[in-house]
């Protein structure tokens, strides 16, 4: 799989809060920390700054902090911690959700979509979100990519939003996201595999700089339908949507068997993987990358990324959390940013 430019944006990353109850202050805490040794790209965290200090003391990270406007950010990434504060604190103590975790991890989001879209942020990496916790609080969407989805609507108009897990080993998309098996069986429909391959093609050219993406899409059914014997979705469904986007000059070969696509050879065949439903896509590539996967929004007028795993709140605040796929996210959002300009 392809990498994007190894340039740098010259505007920072917007880094949301995520639960703060989770171990996304850990992490941001523990990557900034590297930041020398690993010549990290500046970012600040969107969020509040007490929390922040109370997490530096529970894991035993000695850190300086600095409460910033965005625009202050270069100049203090070396020495501090950039904190740019949102409108709602968070009082949740590691691996205890309380009534502050909703609107602080919600308000962070928010903000740094604002941030990104007036041009005070070159891209936005999410931290974990606690899911449960939002929908306790009244959230209505499956997740992250749909929450985006909205808060990028113009004049009404929601994109599609379409989730690549994306890694220097495998990048993968699902057609269906947030859903049940039974519900993304009724959603599968040719339209929507054209779009999303459509939109993954667009993506893989203006943002990862790959000029002819090769893709490959997987079937639904064991051995792709075995013909009709084992199911006949590839036939009627996916086989009509590939015509469609071959004819568009798009490079998408299959349907392949599932079970024959993620072995090493074959990954070097393709630059992304689409599958119809979302196990069939994630399972791979945590398989083969789950420290350094990465979750990248595609189909938005902004770049965001994000860890590949969750809050963990049992490990929260006590220094165990691994930033590897934070680190590998905020690198992502960077070159992805460089090679769009």
């Amino acid at each position: 799989m392809a990498e994007p430019s190894s340039k740098r944006p010259a505007r920072p990353l917007a880094l949301t809060l995520g639960e703060p109850a989770g171990i996304g202050p850990d992490i941001t805490i523990a990557a900034w920390l590297r930041r020398r040794e690993l010549d990290l790209p500046a970012f600040y965290l969107l969020g509040d700054e007490a929390l922040i200090a109370r997490r530096a003391k529970a894991i035993g990270a000695d850190i300086s902090i600095a409460a910033v406007d965005a625009g202050e950010v270069g100049a203090a990434f070396a020495d501090a911690l950039p904190v740019v504060a949102t409108a709602e604190r968070a009082t949740a103590e590691p691996g205890k959700p309380d009534a502050s975790s909703a609107p602080a991890a919600l308000a962070s989001i928010r903000q740094a979509v604002t941030d990104v879209r007036e041009g005070r942020a070159a891209a936005v990496v999410t931290n974990p979100i606690a899911k449960s916790v939002l929908y306790r609080a009244g959230f209505r969407h499956p997740g992250h990519t749909e929450y985006l989805a909205e808060l990028a609507a113009v004049d009404g108009r929601v994109p599609q939003p379409v989730m690549m897990l994306w890694s220097p080993r495998l990048a993968v998309v699902p057609v269906t996201i947030h859903v049940s098996l039974r519900e993304a069986l009724a959603q599968l429909t040719s339209e929507l595999i054209v779009s999303t391959v459509r939109i993954v093609a667009t993506e893989l050219r203006s943002r990862f700089g790959i000029t002819k993406p090769r893709i490959a899409v997987s079937g639904l059914n064991p051995h792709a339908g075995e013909d009709g014997s084992l199911g006949h979705e590839e036939q009627t469904i996916i086989a009509p949507a590939l015509k469609l986007l071959r004819n568009d000059g798009i490079e998408a070969r299959g349907p392949l068997p599932a079970d024959t696509m993620f072995h090493e050879a074959a990954r070097n065949t393709y630059d992304c993987a689409v599958c119809m439903y979302h196990d069939q896509a994630l399972i791979p590539i945590k398989t083969v990358a789950f420290d350094d996967a990465v979750n990248v929004t595609l189909g938005l007028p902004f770049i965001r990324t994000s860890p590949d795993h969750g809050t963990a709140f049992d490990i929260a605040g006590t220094g165990k959390a691994n930033p590897t796929s934070l680190i590998a996210a905020l690198r992502l959002a960077s070159r992805m940013a460089a090679a769009t300009l």
